[in-house]
């Protein structure tokens, strides 16, 4: 009687395994993603080029639409730029209306519910940005879904890593609500093949029906100025090099000493919370859980202390240069490389002997 029940238990076992691989492979093959890309100066931001890593990583044979909104001949050129970005892409969706010339939230999440509506998608994805992490929850309350947030990494089609108590640990999570599933991904943590990228297609590219907008949307918020400094350096969240600079520069006179040596690098200019509270420089370029998540080379930190909010934007940089004269200092528990000195003596010894670039 034990035997029999141990082989029905058994047979019951791979009964299940065999039901819960059947219907994972039924949904790969019944994938269909929309990616909410962004765009800027007549091109796709790499932050939504990293989402379509995202979708490769979640079927091989997922069929990915991506949707641009704003107005005039630029998006014309990132609808170009977007069609012909990977062939995954199957579709370019183009809205292309005044109302989604600024990044306002209220207008973009009836705009995303609309085409969910209209395209049936199995997944919904948008980068983790501050565009991102404003849309997501207002459009997945107009769908009535949970959306999953900050995915690092893709297990299965509903199955997601993401860090928790910031970035010290990570949880896997299953999605287990109706469709879509929502999700924001942090574009550090996916990378398209270049090989993928050099094979030429070009999808077709189609105008979005914008008779769903309503006007009580577009009195909701109201798009008033963008300041922003002007500036060569290359952008915080996708730049190679990035030197920031702590509390321990002590002054906003101070951080022109890292902008100079920024500018000998080409490396983008960095802060902590700290930093920016202070008033030394401007929010944008606050790095952490509550800034911006970068992933560089080279991640160069002078006067940072190290808390746990700051390097949960940072510790996924290949290699960690940390300059700072206590030697505690949590930064020095992920540095590569560490500096215990005087931070302004060593920033003057590198512009000193690292040449200006050409």
């Amino acid at each position: 009687m034990a035997m029999a029940a141990a082989l029905m238990a058994g047979a019951l076992r791979r009964g299940r395994a065999g039901v819960g691989g059947a219907s994972e492979m039924a949904l790969r093959r019944l994938v269909s993603t929309l990616i909410i890309a962004e765009h800027e100066g007549g091109l796709v931001k790499p932050s939504s080029l990293s989402a379509l890593a995202a979708a490769e990583a979640i079927a091989k044979e997922n069929k990915v639409s991506l949707l641009l909104g704003g107005s005039g001949p630029t998006l014309h050129k990132a609808a170009q730029h977007a069609a012909s970005s990977h062939p995954l892409v199957n579709e370019v969706l183009v809205a292309d209306s005044d109302v989604f010339a600024h990044p306002l939230a209220e207008p973009w999440a009836e705009l995303l519910r609309s085409v969910q509506q209209k395209g049936g998608y199995s997944h919904v994805i948008a980068s983790s940005t501050s565009f991102g992490k404003n849309l997501l929850p207002r459009a997945a309350a107009l769908l009535d879904v949970s959306p999953v947030t900050d995915v690092t990494a893709i297990s299965e089609p509903r199955v997601f890593v993401r860090p928790i108590y910031a970035g010290n640990a990570l949880c896997t999570v299953r999605y287990t609500g109706e469709s879509p599933c929502m999700m924001s991904i942090r574009s550090t943590s996916f990378s398209l093949a270049t090989e993928s990228m050099s094979e030429t297609k070009v999808a077709p590219i189609t105008q979005v029906d914008l008779s769903f907008l309503s006007e009580a949307s577009s009195r909701k918020s109201s798009w008033v100025n963008l300041t922003s400094q002007d500036t060569e350096r290359p952008d915080l969240a996708n730049a190679r090099v990035v030197v920031t600079g702590g509390r321990g520069l002590k002054s906003a006179e101070n951080f022109k000493l890292l902008e100079q040596l920024a500018e000998k690098l080409g490396a983008a200019v960095g802060a902590t919370r700290a930093a920016v509270d202070a008033g030394y420089v401007p929010n944008e370029l606050q790095v952490g859980q509550t800034g911006k998540i970068v992933a560089p080379e080279l991640y160069i930190a002078f006067g940072v202390s190290g808390a746990i909010q700051h390097l949960a934007g940072m510790r996924d940089s290949k290699y960690i240069v940390a300059v700072n004269k206590d030697a505690d200092a949590p930064i020095f528990q992920v540095a590569d490389y560490g500096i215990v000195g005087d931070l302004f003596q060593v920033l003057e010894e590198l512009l000193e002997k690292i040449p200006d670039k050409k």
